[in-house]
């Protein structure tokens, strides 16, 4: 799985490119047909905004997340897109 990381109105740390790809980590246990990840994190006003598109054999699947804090939007985000990739794989699965 390979991770493609960008900011947008925000500068990525080391701290947080490593904390991002310990998170996929997770996704990719349950479901090891992850092809690419595009995540982009941004600030908006207050808001910090974590979102990513992961590139999957038979589809794409995307999820955004916001909080006050990084790190928060990207534990929401990786929740949000792990519940999207179980769905998926029982998807293909039942097929």
């Amino acid at each position: 799985m390979q991770i493609n990381i960008s900011g947008h109105h925000v500068e990525v740390t080391d701290s947080m490119r490593g904390y991002v790809e310990q998170k996929f980590e997770k996704l990719e246990r349950h479901f090891d047909h992850i092809n690419n990840v595009y995540v982009v994190l941004k600030v908006e006003k207050l808001q910090q905004i974590a979102e990513a598109t992961l590139h999957v054999n038979q589809g794409e699947i995307f999820g955004s997340a916001e909080n006050e804090d990084m790190y928060a939007s990207i534990d929401a985000l990786v929740d949000k897109l792990d519940r999207q990739v179980l769905k998926h794989k029982a998807k293909l699965s039942s097929h």
